[in-house]
This record gives C-alpha cells, structure tokens and sequence, in this order.
C-alpha cells in the first residue's frame, strides 16, 4: 500500500508546491500571483525530478495539472486559502468514496490490495477477509474526516498559513499512521486460523 500510494517521497513532492506557495505569498507582501508563479515553477521542478528518478509520466503530470489547477483558482478569486480548496474537495469524495464502498461491501482497501496480490476479486467470498477489509477502510475513512475536519475551518477563515502548516503536518505522517492502524485492524480481525491475505478462503466458519 506504501509503494501504490508512492511512499514518503511521492507525499513529500506533493506537499512541496503548497508550502512554496504559501512561503512566496507571505515573503511577497501576501500576493497570490508570486504564490502562484513559484507554486507551477516548484511543481514544474518536482515533475522532472520524479521523471529523472523513473517515475511514470502520468503521474508526474497529475501532480502538475492539480498545481495548475489550484492556481487557477486562486487567480480567479483572489484568495490565497483557496489554493487549498481543491485539497479539501478531494479529502471529502475520497471519505465519501471509501465509506460508500463499504456500504456496498466493496472495501477499496480490498479491491486495493486484492488487485495488488493478483487475487482479482476472490477476497470477496471469504467472509472473513471481506470483514477485515471493511474494518481496515473505516481507518481510510476517517484519515480523510480528519482532514476535511482541519482544513474545512482554516479555509473558511482563509489561514493560508495555517493551512500550508496543516498540509505538511497531515501528508505523511498521517498516511503512515492510517497504513499501520489499517494493517493492524486487518490482521486483528482475521480468525487464528485464517491463512492470510495471500490466501484467501471461500468458506470459513
């Protein structure tokens, strides 16, 4: 899940353009068009050092077209809070998105995990594995509520400080944070007698 999500480096390159983005804007008599110029130089920067380290193309751009994005609106309104909103956006369909794959017992953690280990959709006739999933994407689900939960108020107040702050503190420490407590529910839930994610069982009492 670490890998798939890009690990530490791929958290620490998105939260790269916020913070130089907020640094410009404050040196710079608070003028969200510095902001946005170093935000799209900064982001232009990290895209070609991910594509130099051998990172897919599609990714790199991604990342450099939510930048683009983010100063679009930023240009559009004046408000240098809402370079953070497609940020807060993103974090409430993403808790929508795993809480109803949930509901629809069609954890993502398992459809995540399941396609990563080559199981295709077999995890879903263990009861037991389709449980410990459902139960490991509740952590996703509130890593994103935490989120939406900081964020929401400092936009509304228009903190760019404190949101550029909030981004760099909720990026990767929360990432890993949310992988271990998931990890450690997934394996807490599953009977002693279950054989595993890698093994996954149609019947299991």
């Amino acid at each position: 899940m670490a890998a798939l999500l890009g690990g530490r480096t791929g958290a620490i390159d998105a939260t790269i353009p916020p913070v130089v983005f907020v640094a410009v804007w404050l040196a710079a008599g608070e003028s969200v068009t510095a902001g946005v110029i170093a935000a799209l130089l900064a982001a232009a920067a990290v895209a070609g050092w991910r594509l130099r380290r051998g990172a897919r193309p599609r990714a790199a751009m991604v990342g450099m077209l939510t930048v683009a994005v983010a100063a679009l609106i930023v240009l559009r309104t004046g408000r240098a809070a809402d370079f953070f909103v497609l940020q807060l956006a993103s974090n409430a369909a993403s808790a929508l998105a795993w809480a109803v794959s949930i509901i629809v017992r069609w954890p993502l953690l398992g459809v995540v995990v399941g396609a990563v280990l080559g199981q295709k959709t077999r995890w879903r006739r263990d009861p037991a594995l389709l449980r410990a999933y459902s139960r490991g994407s509740w952590i996703w689900v509130l890593q994103y509520v935490i989120r939406v939960a900081v964020f929401a108020p400092l936009w509304w107040a228009d903190e760019a400080l404190a949101l550029g702050g909030a981004r760099v503190a909720l990026s990767w420490p929360l990432i890993a944070l949310c992988l271990a407590v998931s990890w450690w529910v997934i394996q807490r839930s599953l009977p002693p007698e279950h054989p595993g994610l890698r093994h996954p069982r149609a019947e299991i009492s």
